[in-house]
């Protein structure tokens, strides 16, 4: 387990973390977690929001899926999407955050 005052993660977290970093670079992946920071939507719902054709849209859950970064709940027929915890959605609004800092010159902060 990674503890914040060990200042030397393993390899094993390293790979882990470069997996999910890699994920986060596809600019859908990053809108469907994005989607999904606020709770559980279906693929017709993330869909609609991120733009992009459902088998697409399917494909990217899958990797989503496959690198712990979302998890899933069946409803009836309908598979229910959701961000894999706190750590992930902090990541991704820490992410937006530091883009719109970067893009208006806003000052940065701790």
């Amino acid at each position: 387990m990674y503890a914040p005052d060990d200042p030397t993660p393993t390899d094993e977290q390293v790979a882990a973390a470069v997996t999910a970093l890699r994920m986060l670079a596809d600019p859908t992946r990053l809108r469907l977690l994005w989607a999904l920071r606020d709770g559980e939507q279906d693929v017709s719902t993330l869909t609609a929001a991120v733009g992009a054709a459902r088998p697409a849209v399917s494909q990217h859950l899958a990797k989503l899926l496959l690198a712990g970064l979302v998890h899933t709940r069946r409803d009836g027929r309908r598979v229910l999407y959701r961000a894999a915890g706190g750590h992930v959605r902090r990541l991704v609004t820490e992410v937006f955050h530091a883009a719109d800092h970067h893009l208006t010159g806003a000052p940065e902060h701790d």
